[in-house]
């Protein structure tokens, strides 16, 4: 009998500073994958209600708290989802304590600054879950597929990630990471659509055909970063993103799993509101 899969089967491996190179490949790893189909589009979304009623009741005791962070980090290639995962896996939690975080190009501000300035102080809060639509490894993966970024320079950079998140994690701050991985065809297929919809014509720009020029350089920029950062305190998942309900049933199972493991209770009651009657 064939073993089911598990969520930690598209975990990327922890880094291991004594090896050269960790043994990942993202080629390993097929983008139109269903691991854990409820059977039809209609069985994820059914899962996915299932998960958003628990991560609902989950994040207000994170926020009652007030003692834990989660961030979630989302990165993928353009039209990989990052957007509508936000959309489909939160859209039953209750927005007290939840923060969206779109990072772009860096500002002239940002630049005079090392590139990790404008990330550390959107960091979760006490009692926050923040998602990272893109993040620091923007400044990783891009300059690097334009060659702006040398191999010493992406080592150290990476090595200064690790060190960021062990920070944030150390301080109490759950990291899950995700990279939301589509395959080429599928690309082609959504950045038409965008193209053929006047509606959607705002989510389309034409340097997304330049980056896809360089799908390649890009495929093993994000193999070389999830290799180097992907750590026990903040782990990389490949997540097949061809499927856009599949994908947002794992990203919703891997908060369940990160948010029940906080094992988050309510504060204690209140001595002095006892017998207190409202008039």
């Amino acid at each position: 009998m064939a073993r089911q899969p598990e969520l930690d089967d598209f975990r990327v491996p922890y880094f291991d500073d004594g090896k050269k190179k960790n043994k990942f490949s993202l080629s390993d790893f097929d983008p139109a994958a269903k691991p854990f189909s409820a059977g039809s589009k209609d069985g994820d979304k059914a899962r996915l209600s299932e998960i958003g009623t628990k991560l609902d009741n989950l994040q207000e005791r994170l926020h009652a708290q007030q003692t834990r962070r989660v961030l979630l980090v989302l990165q993928g290639m353009d039209t990989s989802g990052k957007d509508g995962t936000i959309r489909a896996v939160f859209h039953e939690v209750d927005p007290l304590g939840l923060r969206i975080v779109p990072f772009k190009a860096p500002t002239p501000v940002e630049l005079a600054h090392d590139f990790l300035w404008r990330v550390h102080s959107q960091a979760p809060a006490a009692g926050e879950l923040t998602i990272f639509n893109r993040s620091h490894y923007e400044d990783l993966l891009v300059p690097t597929v334009l060659g702006t970024l040398d191999e010493q320079a992406f080592v150290q950079r990476c090595c200064h990630i690790r060190q960021f998140e062990e920070l944030l994690a150390y301080s109490g701050t759950a990291i899950v990471k995700c990279m939301l991985h589509i395959s080429k065809d599928e690309q082609r297929t959504r950045l038409q659509a965008r193209i053929d919809d006047p509606s959607k014509h705002w989510k389309f720009d034409l340097a997304d055909l330049e980056a896809r020029k360089q799908w390649d350089q890009y495929q093993v920029a994000y193999q070389d970063a999830l290799a180097a950062t992907s750590t026990e305190y903040a782990p990389w998942y490949v997540i097949p993103a061809d499927s856009k309900t599949h994908r947002n049933v794992m990203v919703a199972e891997l908060l369940l799993r990160t948010f029940e493991a906080l094992k988050l209770e309510y504060p204690p009651a209140k001595e002095s509101l006892k017998g207190i009657k409202v008039e």
